[in-house]
């Protein structure tokens, strides 16, 4: 019997990508697997077929070879077929997982599916959970990055069992509920055929054995809540809503299962000096009318300390200064942003007679008539064609 065209079982074109090959060899597997069609000689073929497509074709060798030389050109490289379902299994693993068939982990299911079946049959005890941690920085720590110390309260392996949740060397049964499966099958019927369902054991969690004599420390879990320091390195320039991801640093697993990772989320703290524009400071500066009149060198502070500034003769309110460099470093880049000085004016609520008096002369000169006009019957009585700026403050 004449074998098919593996690019036709696959229902793709001879230019489909990797990924496109990988995408069709999946539907079809899930449409022919065994366990959704029981007792089904024709679908079992289609299953293995596909298989057989799957393999020429994901291989970039074999695939080149079969290009030129058709079925004959990929005899010899290492590729024999499959002659039943348990070898496909073997090979890839179980594109469904929980069927009772072993996988050999890190196949093209685990890319699939995320390989959480396999691991669970493969693996001992449970997985630990994940923990989130809000952690809030100030304007400085964020410039420059940052090393932190947190204590947090964890799950942690228990010493006294070495994590295996068993008293001395007892060991462990069998779960007679899964028969050390660590799933728990449920078939179904319908008009639309047989479905099966797949759960994990809840009497094991899904690790298909029972601890004998349970770990008096941890009551047969293998870990212990306790109080651990976890240092973190945060880099600069971080913003609010990074978070900082660390792989394995999250709670022990149960009775030898991996541990979880832990996420620090970064929080800044409100500053009272200055606000964060992107990777620049903003830096509002109140100055009198004089400074902005005369000119002054003023003294601002920064994120590093202090800077000089100078203020020169007739500078605008609104106006605003620039200090290169002196803002937050970019993440992960080199240089840094700058500190932005917005300048405003700063107008006395309350003048000594003295100062009004001085004022007043001042609002006699040509420099300090206002140039704005005003509705009628809302001009000064001491000035009703032309008002002064300092006619304001008197």
């Amino acid at each position: 019997m004449n074998k098919r065209d593996y690019y036709e079982i696959l229902e793709v074109s001879k230019s489909a990508t990797a990924d496109e090959i990988k995408s069709a060899y999946r539907k079809k597997a899930m449409k022919y697997h065994p366990d959704r069609n029981p007792d089904n000689a024709e679908a079992e073929a289609m299953f293995k077929e596909c298989a057989e497509a799957y393999e020429v074709l994901s291989d970039a060798n074999k695939r080149s070879r079969y290009d030129q030389f058709g079925h004959q050109g990929v005899n010899g490289t290492g590729f024999s077929g499959f002659d039943n379902i348990n070898d496909i299994f073997s090979h890839f693993g179980d594109i469904f997982g929980g069927f009772g068939r072993g996988g050999s982990g890190g196949s093209i299911f685990d890319d699939f599916f995320g390989g959480g079946s396999n691991r669970r049959r493969n693996s001992p005890g449970v997985d630990g959970g994940d923990i989130k941690i809000d952690l809030s920085l100030t304007l400085e720590e964020i410039a420059d990055g940052v090393n932190k110390t947190l204590k947090i309260k964890k799950f942690e392996e228990c010493k006294d069992c070495s994590g295996s949740g068993a008293e001395g060397s007892s060991g462990y049964n069998q779960c007679p509920d899964c028969k050390g499966t660590g799933e728990l099958r449920h078939v179904s019927r319908s008009m639309f055929g047989q479905f099966v369902n797949v759960s994990v054991c809840s009497r094991c969690q899904g690790e298909g054995r029972i601890v004998i004599d349970k770990c008096k420390t941890c009551r047969g879990e293998g870990r212990v809540m306790s109080e651990s320091v976890i240092k973190v390195n945060i880099p600069a320039g971080v913003s609010e809503g990074n978070y900082i991801p660390l792989r394995g640093q999250g709670h022990s697993g149960i009775r030898g299962g991996s541990s979880g990772d832990m996420y620090v989320y970064i929080y800044e703290t409100k500053h009272k000096l200055f606000v964060r524009d992107g990777d620049n400071i903003i830096y509002n500066l109140k100055l009198s009318i004089v400074d902005l009149l005369l000119g002054a060198d003023v003294i601002v502070p920064t994120l590093n300390g202090k800077a000089k500034v100078k203020i020169d003769q007739g500078t605008q309110a609104g106006d605003t200064l620039k200090l290169r460099d002196k803002g937050i470093r970019h993440l992960n880049e080199h240089g840094r942003g700058d500190q932005m000085i917005k300048l405003h004016i700063e107008i006395p609520k309350k003048l000594t007679s003295q100062e009004k008096k001085l004022l007043k002369e001042l609002s006699k000169s040509e420099n300090f008539k206002s140039k704005a006009e005003f509705p009628e019957g809302t001009e000064s009585k001491s000035n009703k064609k032309e008002k002064s700026f300092f006619s304001f403050a008197s």
